[in-house]
């Protein structure tokens, strides 16, 4: 295909480099509908998907950046990455495993975010492009990789179905005992990027969970598994965003907003359920999450800055939505919490799959 007729009008050349001597580049999936996603072999970032809203406009809904030296120097680390080995926060970077006690590093005040400063979404993965719908990741995480234990080989496929279906499946396997807890750190904002991309606090976001995890000050699980009713954190039926971001609570404070993680409702453990559905009603799109995991966060783009992204967008606080389906923070530290231990004769698996819809 032609680069003009990239309908993201992102450029391949634009994203090619060599970063800690493996080269980068784009890959563009695109269905049978038109519809495209963009992603950088870089930290896996997904820096473009192209979708209509009620009238067949399309726009890009998901933040990022249109050039391979911005993605390395992004103030917002995170922004639309792959995360791991271990999505979210462990309280003050510590965990004990097999007897022994590990220190990661502290890369959110005392505790540790993200996997660290060069976690997965700093990597550079082997891709492998399967025909217009699926790209294949590859990374090799080496043993004592930012403090974790373990060698783990991890393979991320992307697909996108012509039901306009982005599919995440995640495959990893250690050659030691060790801990993982991978996702995927989309920051959506379904009205399309602009500048300035509009406020999320307008949207309509429901959420399959009876139950959250309360936070502490410096964003940890208290170890509370907390019922949603009569909260701000209830979800269970569609409502406006705004409507308690900013509510006189301890945990909104704690969160500066909504940085919490549900624990969705789950019939059996591991099977693919409905998680999420948001609605943007400006533009008519729609987006619904299935995950196999026992947990999503929702992070409502608190610490949002303004700064650039592609074709000189701007990003403000709260103009983003992120829906990041894993196992809970800090499990390491509560053994109750679902496991997170991955050991060498098993496999880790997870699959996640945003949908994306118009409403009329």
């Amino acid at each position: 295909m032609n680069e003009t007729q990239f309908i993201c009008g992102l450029k391949k050349e634009d994203f090619q480099a060599v970063v800690d001597g493996k080269q980068t580049d784009l890959y563009i999936l695109k269905n049978a509908k038109g519809c495209e996603v963009a992603i950088s072999n870089f930290g896996g970032a997904i820096v473009a998907i192209m979708v209509p809203d009620r009238d067949g406009n399309f726009a890009n809904v998901i933040q990022g950046k249109d050039n391979i030296n911005d993605l390395v120097n992004n103030p917002e680390p995170y922004l639309s990455t792959l995360i791991g080995r271990y999505g979210n926060r462990i309280n003050k970077g510590t965990f004990q495993l097999n007897g022994k006690e590990y220190q990661l590093e502290k890369n959110d005040g005392e505790n540790s975010l993200h996997g660290g400063t060069n976690g997965f979404h700093r990597r550079v993965w082997d891709a492998y492009q399967l025909g217009d719908n699926t790209l294949i990741l590859n990374y090799v995480s080496a043993y004592g990789e930012e403090g974790f234990t373990g060698e783990v080989k991890v393979t991320v496929e992307y697909t996108f179905t012509n039901d306009n279906e982005l599919i995440i499946e995640y495959l990893a396997t250690t050659n030691k005992k060790t801990i993982i807890n991978l996702t995927h750190h989309g920051y959506f904002s379904l009205s399309g990027i602009a500048d300035p991309t509009p406020t999320i606090e307008n949207m309509e976001c429901e959420i399959n969970a009876d139950f959250y995890l309360p936070i502490d000050s410096t964003a940890i699980p208290t170890g509370e598994i907390r019922f949603v009713e009569g909260t701000p954190m209830d979800f269970r039926t569609a409502k406006v965003i705004g409507k308690d971001i900013d509510a006189e609570d301890e945990q909104i404070k704690h969160g500066n907003g909504y940085d919490h993680c549900y624990v969705l409702n789950k019939k059996e453990e591991g099977e693919l359920s409905f998680a999420a559905r948001v609605t943007d009603p400006a533009s008519g799109r729609t987006m619904e999450v299935y995950t196999t995991e026992p947990g999503m966060q929702l992070y409502t783009d608190n610490w949002g800055t303004g700064q650039k992204g592609q074709h000189g967008a701007t990003f403000p606080k709260r103009s983003a939505i992120c829906l990041e389906c894993q196992h809970f923070p800090d499990t390491p530290n509560k053994p109750y919490f679902p496991s997170v231990i991955l050991k060498p004769q098993g496999q880790y698996k997870q699959k996640t799959v945003y949908k994306f819809g118009i409403n009329q």
